[in-house]
């Protein structure tokens, strides 16, 4: 079983467990929070709820982004899909964290009076199952999971917030603390979403992924002594980890065949030190005319 398959079962077993986890605190939330007469808990539970459909969509993307791989329509199968995911779910994210702060800021002037006791069983329970989540989560790979985590870790932190806004509420009778650190909370997320989004986007306009040293790879390349030119050149990630490369190298009319292939061999070789990088290279001597398809 090769390794990338490894990483696809366990990506998909880590997120069913978070999307079962989150769906049935989901419910409970919203019990929880009529019966607790917390505004603030039901509107954790709606963006809760928006975290089920987007971990169902991550799951879903992740299970069939291998399928198609036969289809000479889809050469890369859908391989894209979990990026296309991963975009998605940050907008939801965006939408919703904003969702947050249009309901939050009110509750600065007319803050209510929920059951603080009950806010304290809600919210510990919340942290374990949210905690639990993002901790599998932690495991996986790829833009996708890591846009996910960052949804299980607004709800982590979520959740720490309302436990010391219902302390205070408990202790204090300050019922500004909650929406003052849910407020905190939801600004500290929508940074992160804008970055995500970013690399979504670079992802999507096949910028050269950030981990892979581009100067450094073309060094490589042109320091073996029968390297005249490289052209074409290439690099681009299907969703973040498969990274992708193709190149056409000029070499002299000199070498010979042997020679050659042992030069391919050693650049494909080379590279894959570079990262997880799959190379498609073309050699040709130097006499050729490779017309209009290097450049």
């Amino acid at each position: 079983m090769s390794n990338n398959h490894v990483h696809i079962e366990s990506n998909l077993r880590n997120i069913k467990i978070a999307l079962l986890t989150n769906f049935i605190f989901t419910i409970i939330e919203l019990i929880g929070g009529f019966f607790a007469n917390s505004v603030a808990i039901i509107s954790d539970a709606v963006h809760d709820l928006g975290d089920t459909i987007a971990l169902s969509f991550s799951y879903f993307s992740e299970r069939f982004a291998s399928g198609k791989s036969g289809d000479k329509n889809y050469t890369y199968g859908l391989n894209r899909l979990p990026l296309l995911s991963a975009f998605i779910n940050s907008v939801i994210l965006l939408v919703g964290s904003i969702f947050i702060l249009y309901n939050t800021i009110p509750r600065l002037f007319t803050p209510a009076e929920p059951d603080a006791d009950l806010m304290i069983i809600v919210a510990v329970i919340g942290f374990i199952a949210n905690g639990w989540a993002l901790l599998k989560l932690r495991k996986n790979v790829g833009l996708n999971s890591k846009v996910m985590g960052l949804h299980l870790l607004e709800d982590t932190l979520g959740w720490i917030a309302v436990l010391i806004g219902a302390f205070f509420i408990r202790f204090f009778n300050w019922y500004i603390i909650d929406p003052l650190l849910s407020i905190c909370i939801t600004i500290y997320i929508l940074f992160n979403v804008v970055k995500n989004l970013r690399s979504s986007l670079r992802l999507f306009m096949q910028k050269s992924p950030e981990s892979i040293d581009t100067i450094k790879i073309l060094d490589f390349i042109k320091g073996f002594k029968n390297v005249i030119s490289v052209e074409d050149f290439h690099i681009w990630s299907l969703e973040g980890t498969q990274h992708i490369l193709s190149a056409h190298i000029k070499v002299k009319d000199s070498i010979e065949p042997s020679v050659l292939s042992d030069l391919k061999k050693s650049l494909r070789e080379g590279i894959k030190k570079f990262g997880d990088i799959h190379s498609t290279i073309e050699v040709e001597y130097e006499s050729e005319n490779c017309d209009d398809h290097c450049v």
